[in-house]
């Protein structure tokens, strides 16, 4: 009895302890006045808003909406309606030497028209004609944005080929800096997006755009995921990723997309490649390179054991169901089996591969140069391979390096026998222009016809004068550049020369459906990754608030709705944890202030001592309810006087 009576004693002490160090704890830290964040509305349920709105306000006269998703200052949405169904056309009066911009829109009795394509800082006349009427408007547009209105250095154009290249635009998306941007022959930017959606820009079979979206998962230029868009501006779906996208995607036949992605939790990046079930977001297929190449193998100047591939591109080929990827960092385009992921074939230089690699290679014939950090490997619909050709060092030995000034970059073709297991240059373009095309990094090459291609360098850059041999994003600058160049039949036809580096270029139409508006219900599809706390533990936490110490760290706190953000100045020698707190449990997850051996583009660098640092912990199935932030900072624990909510 009397141990029974102890026992009970001490188990009333332990709650009575555990109760005061809770309360104490809690006061301590949660209740002071803390400010308890607000989630952000998302792209998604502001543009749908907005688009109920306008599909209210349509009645019998002509409305105009300028830019009705924020996001395409170029581009409007003109609304009425009808007695009867009656097909319209729309006609943008042409300026500044370019000619007019008609499209005809499907019978209907209420009218949602995108007007795509309109002029900068000008008054845009537009005709409107349906039945017996033949009406105008006008629409004003604002300047362009410093960055944009003054990037053409030059055009080439052959009047020959005048009127055949009227009729589509040149769509870029910047390297880092600049804006995702559509030009006309004549230089006229007549489209532009406000919001830095980059990576590849192409027309998926249904119409819409394909497009990173505008948040990053993970420096230096990971993103969460994919927008699929119109030109309006208004996203059907985002695609979100646990590993988030960089550089390239590309659709299945059934509609699936293909993408570049990662595993961050590999420690390595680049060398991961998805399928995502275009109607629910969710992986369907994964694939690790590191399963099938060996990465140790192939080193080229750029190699680091993080990034060892670099996996620029993708492209599914339909009639070989081939998966075709470009390796950078290995100087190599593989060709695999789409169901088996056997590999069919390596194009490059073999002599520095492992013996278990060799049989692969495919051997060339007749005067022939391999590719060196390559990008956008595709097949052609004869077979051929297209590649840019970067060209950086032209050769893995250091001895034999070429320096940027005598180097090129070009789109190069090649004729693939698998049986026989050759290769055969045959074409190539940019290598006759010399360093004055030379791209380091980024760039693209695209088929238009037979004998009719894009060959985009995209990535030259100067320092006072001297060609760079690495991105500027890593070195010094002075000037940059991009050629985004049209060749028919070995003959330039049409260039556009600027002042900034451009990841990709792709020639499209701007309008690609004759049917009406559609708002359909936007749709977030897919899941991040957990965050990864490192400790996890219950117990009493030491924690100040120093007004003074957390000014100058420049904190920006905000809640997404899939993510708590936070940012800051840092010194680089830092340790740097942010804890995630509520009723004695914490949960710390490290910050890393560190440079990273990246050696592509978009790299984030230590100008100076300090760095502006983002840290991203996702809202997952461990996080539940309100916590109390704080930031641990050597070894010394802030509190933030803020809360977070998560579901």
């Amino acid at each position: 009895m009397k141990n029974k009576r102890i026992k009970n004693s001490l188990i009333l002490m332990l709650i009575l302890l555990v109760s005061i160090a809770s309360y104490f704890g809690y006061k301590h830290i949660q209740l002071t006045n803390n400010t308890s964040l607000e989630v952000e509305a998302t792209r998604l349920e502001k543009q749908v808003l907005i688009a109920q709105k306008i599909e209210s306000e349509v009645n019998s006269e002509l409305q105009v909406y300028l830019d009705p998703f924020d996001i395409a200052p170029l581009s409007a949405l003109l609304t009425f309606e009808t007695d009867e169904a009656l097909p319209v056309t729309i006609t943008l009066k042409g300026m500044h030497n370019s000619p007019d911009l008609s499209w005809d829109y499907d019978a209907a009795l209420k009218h949602q028209l995108p007007i795509y394509g309109l002029y900068a800082d000008s008054t845009n006349e537009v005709i409107i004609s349906y039945g017996d009427v033949n009406t105008s408007l006008s629409i004003q547009t604002a300047p362009l944005p410093d960055g944009l209105s003054n990037n053409i250095t030059n055009i080439h154009l052959n009047e020959v080929y005048r009127s055949q290249l009227e009729s589509n635009f040149y769509f870029m998306t910047p390297a880092s800096v600049g804006y995702t941007s559509a030009y006309d022959i004549n230089g006229n930017v007549r489209w532009y997006l406000t919001e830095q959606l980059v990576w590849e820009i192409r027309t998926l079979n249904n119409g819409n755009l394909i497009l990173s979206n505008d948040k990053i998962i993970n420096p230096p230029y990971y993103q969460t995921g994919m927008y699929e868009m119109s030109m309006l501006g208004y996203v059907y779906n985002e695609y979100i990723l646990p590993g988030g996208y960089h550089h390239d995607v590309s659709e299945l036949p059934n509609g699936n997309l293909i993408v570049a992605s990662n595993d961050f939790e590999t420690f390595t990046v680049e060398d991961v490649i998805v399928e995502i079930d275009r109607n629910t977001g969710e992986i369907v297929k994964s694939i690790d390179l590191k399963n099938i190449l060996d990465t140790e193998s192939g080193k080229s100047e750029n190699w680091v054991d993080l990034d060892w591939f670099h996996n620029n591109s993708v492209w599914y080929d339909e009639k070989t169901n081939s998966l075709t990827l470009s390796g950078r960092h290995q100087d190599i385009v593989v060709n695999l089996d789409y169901d088996s992921l056997n590999i069919n074939y390596i194009i490059g230089e073999k002599e520095s591969f492992s013996d278990d690699m060799l049989p692969y290679f495919l051997e060339p014939i007749g005067d022939l140069e391999f590719p060196y950090s390559q990008h956008a490997a595709k097949i052609l619909p004869d077979g051929n391979v297209f590649i840019f050709d970067n060209g950086n060092n032209r050769s893995k030995d250091p001895s034999q390096y070429l320096a940027a000034e005598n180097n090129y970059s070009r789109g190069v073709i090649y004729k693939i026998d698998q049986d026989k297991r050759t290769i055969e240059q045959v074409y190539e373009y940019g290598k006759e222009r010399g360093s004055d095309y030379y791209s380091p990094y980024i760039s693209d090459v695209d088929y238009l016809d037979n004998n009719h291609y894009l060959v985009h360098s995209g990535g030259h850059a100067k320092n006072n004068m001297n060609v760079l041999n690495v991105p500027p994003g890593l070195t010094e600058f002075t000037d940059l550049a991009s050629y985004t160049s049209e060749v028919l039949n070995d003959e330039l036809i049409f260039e556009i020369q600027t002042n900034q580096n451009y990841y990709r270029a792709e020639k499209m139409a701007i309008y690609n459906s004759h049917q009406n508006f559609e708002f359909k219900p936007s749709l977030s599809l897919g899941s991040l990754s957990s965050s990864f706390a490192y400790e996890s533990g219950f117990g009493l936490l030491d924690a100040t608030f120093d007004e003074d110490v957390l000014d100058a760290l420049n904190l920006n706190i905000h809640q997404e709705h899939n993510r708590l953000v936070i940012s800051g100045d840092f010194e680089k020698e830092d340790f740097v944890n942010v804890i995630l707190y509520k009723n004695l449990q914490y949960k710390r997850y490290n910050v890393r202030i560190s440079e990273r051996p990246y050696t592509a583009m978009c790299i984030v660098i230590f100008d100076n001592e300090t760095q502006q640092v983002n840290q991203y912990i996702n809202d997952d199935d461990e996080l539940s309810g309100e916590y109390t932030i704080l930031l641990e900072i050597n070894h010394k624990i802030y509190n933030l006087k803020t809360n977070a909510i998560f579901k």
